[in-house]
């Protein structure tokens, strides 16, 4: 997929740009001359511990010389909510980071990104048709982490089961946590085989993009088995039970880094946390790995095969108030981090790109403490990966109710059939359906 854009930061532009989203229908604005330094400010969040910014920065400035990038942190927490006033009040940052794909149209009605379609993106780049409102691009990716399964070896061992090969199916993975769990126990450990985490999208994530299903239809019956088979698991002790984890905090960096669980589904963001822990001591020192994660269907699984996966981009905006003379330098980054030079920077620090070259991949495995054998390459650069929030103003609303169906399932104040006709109800009555 390729967007064309020739202008590089620094050379002057003669173009005209529309002002992405304004609802008053006003001309387009065209971009200033620029000559000499250019500063741009970009937004980010929890800056001290998430080193992709100020790396992606420094690497642009590298090659930009002229062109200075400084970085306003957020609380990462609130972060859409503090953007989106100093967005209103006229104080926000030239580059906005997109951290969530369901607030994106709320920045687009607002008429606060600018209409980036003309920046160009490398082939084989994912997560950017999540941007993407009415055919008009808001937003590029830079990253697109997916969900894989990572798995202790030394646990495996321990319970003498055979490590996962690619091959696996739900059920599968049901049956490795259940011997996992029996063979550990047996063996004097209290780890359990899986640990699920309390996240809604750790069940219906899979669902959606396993059945290929729209949460935008209101229709939510094909999660039904999801559940049913994660409840069974919570029920024959196979991985703690949610109102546990709940109550007493548990984290899935704990879970696994502490070797309480030997696998965890998880998105492919914990491959650097868990490296930095093994080696600061805050998780325990043993092998691991990562496999596809399991599937609903045969029909796509195996090394020959595509494994079905989700997961959002993260992204980058531009301030439909930017200075007009910077619009061309703002591009031209959008474009560098998004593309090879982009993405080898955060593949050096153990992020996940969202372009993902053969390159790209080996730059990922070199970093030290990551895992090195075949399934691992496999599992991280094979996949087919469906958004875990489609591009619609409906979407935060459901998502929301989708939350509280799945406190009430995985609690069980509701069995799944009652709580997912709720859930459709809500849908129908309270946001309405496509």
């Amino acid at each position: 997929m390729k967007r064309s854009y020739a202008a590089a930061a620094g050379i002057a532009v003669v173009a005209t740009l529309a002002l992405a989203g304004c609802s008053s229908g006003d001309d387009a604005a065209a971009p200033e001359e620029s000559s000499g330094p250019v500063t741009l400010t970009m937004s980010g969040w929890s800056l001290d511990t998430t080193p992709e910014f100020q790396k992606l920065a420094d690497a642009y400035h590298e090659k930009n010389p002229d062109v200075t990038i400084e970085l306003k942190g957020y609380d990462a927490a609130e972060y859409n909510t503090l953007v989106t006033a100093d967005l209103a009040a006229g104080s926000a940052p030239d580059i906005i980071t997109q951290k969530e794909v369901k607030y994106v149209p709320t920045f687009v009605n607002g008429g606060q990104l600018l209409d980036v379609s003309d920046v160009e993106l490398p082939d084989g780049i994912s997560g950017a048709k999540s941007y993407e409102v009415d055919g008009t691009a808001y937003a590029v990716p830079y990253r697109n982490d997916s969900w894989v399964l990572y798995y202790n070896k030394a646990l495996f061992d321990q319970a003498g089961v055979e490590y996962p090969d690619g091959s696996w199916t739900w059920d599968d993975y049901a049956d490795a946590a259940d011997a996992l769990t029996k063979g550990l126990t047996a063996a004097g450990s209290a780890a359990k085989g899986a640990y699920l985490h309390n996240w809604q999208s750790t069940v219906q994530g899979f669902a959606n993009a396993q059945t290929d299903s729209d949460i935008l239809k209101g229709e939510y019956d094909y999660m039904e088995p999801f559940y049913e088979r994660q409840l069974a698991m919570q029920d024959a002790g196979d991985q703690v039970d949610y109102n546990t984890a709940k109550a007493n905090q548990l984290t899935y960096q704990g879970e696994f880094g502490k070797q309480n669980a030997a696998m965890l589904p998880m998105g492919t963001w914990f491959v650097a946390t868990l490296i930095a822990q093994q080696a600061s001591g805050d998780a325990d020192t043993f092998d691991w790995g990562i496999a596809p994660i399991p599937q609903e269907s045969s029909k796509t699984t195996g090394l020959d095969n595509t494994p079905v996966t989700f997961g959002d981009p993260t992204g980058l905006g531009i301030n439909a108030a930017i200075d007009k003379s910077k619009i061309a330098a703002a591009k031209d980054f959008l474009a560098f981090a998004a593309g090879e030079e982009g993405a080898q920077v955060l593949a050096g620090i153990g992020i996940t790109p969202a372009l993902l070259t053969d390159a790209v991949v080996d730059t990922y495995f070199s970093v030290d403490g990551a895992p090195s054998d075949d399934l691992s390459k496999f599992a991280y650069s094979t996949h087919e990966v469906h958004p875990e929030n489609p591009t619609s103003d409906k979407t935060a609303a459901i998502q929301g109710i989708l939350g509280d169906m799945h406190t009430a399932i995985m609690s069980g104040s509701q069995s799944p059939a009652d709580a997912i006709k709720e859930a459709q109800d809500r849908v129908a009555n309270e946001v309405g359906t496509d």
